[in-house]
This record gives C-alpha cells, structure tokens and sequence, in this order.
C-alpha cells in the first residue's frame, strides 16, 4: 500500500478525528488530540485495514522557539563566526534569557509526543503525533494497555520532557540521576546544565555542586568551501620554499 493510499484510509475511517495528516519522505504523519489518542491507536492496533501490531517507538519533542535559530546552516561559509551571538531561541545559555522576545518564549502546542508503528502484516508505518493540550502540565494519556513496549519509551520520554502519561504504572525516570532537577531535553534547559558531580576529598564522597563552567555564546565549527585545504596547502609550500631561500 503507498503512503497516499494509506492516508486516504485514515481520512476515510477517522475523518475529523484527523488534525492533520502529511506525507514526507513517503512516510505517513498524522496528528490526533490528545482525548482521541487511545480510541485511535486501538483502532489502528485491531482493525484488518491497519494492523499495526508494534509500537517502535516514543518520543517527546518540544517545540519552543521551534523555526527560530540563531544558526543559518542552509550554507557554509569562512566567515560565519558571528552567527548565536543574537539570540533568537530560547536554547541558550544562563544569562542570555532577557534577550528573547515574549513572543519567542510563548508558543502554543510546546510538547508533543510522537508514536512510531509498523504494521508486520501490512508492512507498513506509521507515525503518530499528539500534543499536551497544558504545556504547564504536559499530560497525554499512556499507551502501555494498547502497546505494552511503550513503558520503558514513556519513562523516557517524561525523564527528558517532562511530558506526563497518564495511566502508566510506573512513571519514573530512567536515564538522569536519583534527585535530578529538570528535563534536560526541554529548549529552556540550560546546557552546561545546573550541577555538577565532583569528589569532596574532606567528606570522601561525591556531591553535587552548583555548575562551575562559565555562560558563553557557542559558534558551530565553520566548514570551508571544497578546494580550500588544497590552497591552504599550497600556500605553506610557498612560504617554506621563500624560507629555504
């Protein structure tokens, strides 16, 4: 079955259930609220039309400041060292925050979790997309009744994200440590972090203390244009043949 024909099934059998549902890469992305999540995934788990009998995977996302970016990397240059001084998103360091916009910091449908199906017997995929309707308290219902492989991706998911599944037996994190505060997946996190983990010689153990490493501006490494190694080297020929004269 290809993609289109596959998302004129989904329209055809959940009609405005649907938000949306897009082709990319000839694979099939629908998007379904949150209350709807688990009559769908049923639905699409049993019927003979779907059968996607395995969930491959969850994964949370959050879309603050999603399309704004302090780095352009439509093209590479030699001279894009002053891109992330100007700061557009909120991924940035501590410090940097009162440079953001109101309007860059409030976005409408922040944390999302996204479903990956296979479906063996129709050998097909599928993903699916579900935003928290509360990006305060992100809560989308658990779909560990329906895919039972989903415990462990939604622990994940919550532990990064911080997005709450409702109904999971045993939500807790699993990735970070014992005590750990924050998500650090989520774009407001700081990314040197707020503790570190040192050895305390006078108490002969480890402890957390408050990060050490300094706020700065992070510029991505610039890739030269093809050929500029070649000309870099042929310079240096140059001048050690001008020092050997």
């Amino acid at each position: 079955m290809s993609a289109s024909e596959l998302i004129g099934q989904l329209q055809e059998r959940f009609g405005d259930t649907l938000l949306d549902a897009t082709v990319a890469l000839n694979e099939v992305t629908i998007e379904v609220a949150a209350a709807d999540l688990i009559d769908t995934a049923m639905a699409l788990r049993d019927e003979k039309d779907f059968r996607f009998e395995q969930l491959v995977d969850v994964c949370g996302v959050d879309y603050l400041a999603y399309g704004d970016a302090e780095w352009s990397t439509d093209e590479t240059t030699s001279t894009g060292f002053s891109r992330g001084v100007d700061a557009n998103s909120a991924g940035r360091l501590p410090g940097l925050e009162e440079e953001l916009s109101t309007e860059t910091l409030q976005k409408d449908r922040r944390f999302a979790a996204v479903y990956h199906l296979l479906s063996v017997s129709n050998n097909q995929r599928l993903r699916i997309k579900v935003f928290a309707p509360d990006e305060q308290l992100p809560v989308v219902p658990s779909v560990i009744d329906i895919w039972n492989g989903a415990n462990w991706f939604e622990r994940e998911a919550f532990d990064l994200y911080g997005i709450i599944f409702e109904g999971h037996p045993d939500l807790r994190r699993i990735l970070t440590d014992y005590g750990f505060i924050g998500h650090p997946f989520r774009k407001d996190f700081p990314l040197s972090g707020n503790v570190e983990v040192i050895y305390d010689p006078e108490k002969q153990r480890v402890v957390y203390q408050p990060v050490s490493i300094e706020p700065r501006v992070l510029v991505p490494r610039v890739i030269r244009a093809e050929g500029a190694p070649e000309a870099m080297d042929s310079e240096s020929s140059e001048t050690e043949t001008e020092t050997d004269a």
